[in-house]
């Protein structure tokens, strides 16, 4: 088996890991930097059954690919295209997350608290949601830097419609918060998600 991951794949898979550890530990980091330890749980590491699943399945075609069609796995320069999403994608999200500060929770909140404040700033006087954004990126990419066909459409349509269910209801309750404050923004930025207004 050994003989069956080139370097090239064995430096896809080693990216993958560490792609997927910075992640989730600097997301669970910058929720204690900002919003404090006693606020933080373990779902503050955003993996959940079906992001797991999804990140298994992608390991399994993966390993299939290299078993079946070892070429596919050597484009380097498709590999290092995900690459750059990744970098990109983790770069938009956690620029969101640091400046909208206390605004930015990984839950949705459904009532308006005194640290929730609409920050139109930084990135976000170009995309509304771009902590989003970035995770979109980030998620293709690392199925791009793999070479896994199958699993970067899955994940682009995957977590899509994530988002096209996730940003109306966030947006119902921001509506409710700010009022016309945001219509106003809403109506000049995009949502940070192609297709998704």
């Amino acid at each position: 088996m050994a003989e069956l991951f080139s370097s090239t794949a064995c430096r896809q898979l080693l990216q993958m890991f560490f792609a997927i550890i910075f992640f989730h530990a600097s997301e669970y980091l910058l929720a204690i930097v900002i919003h404090g330890k006693n606020s933080v749980t373990v779902k503050s590491l955003l993996i959940s059954k079906s992001y797991a699943l999804a990140m298994i399945c992608s390991l399994i075609e993966f390993v299939l690919e290299i078993y079946f069609f070892p070429g596919i796995k050597e484009h380097w320069w498709v590999s290092n295209t995900g690459l750059a999403m990744v970098v990109t994608g983790e770069l938009i999200r956690k620029l969101a997350i640091i400046i909208a500060g206390k605004a930015f929770t990984h839950l949705i909140r459904r009532y308006h608290e005194e640290q929730h404040v609409l920050v139109t700033h930084g990135i976000y006087r170009y995309i509304r949601h771009p902590g989003y954004c970035g995770f979109f990126i980030w998620s293709i990419g690392t199925q791009i830097m793999l070479c896994n066909p199958s699993s970067t459409l899955a994940f682009a349509v995957v977590v899509w419609r994530f988002f096209r269910d996730r940003i109306p209801y966030e947006e119902f309750f921001l509506r409710q918060f700010f009022g016309s404050d945001y219509e106003e923004y809403a109506g000049k930025t995009w949502s940070g998600i192609p297709f998704i207004n």
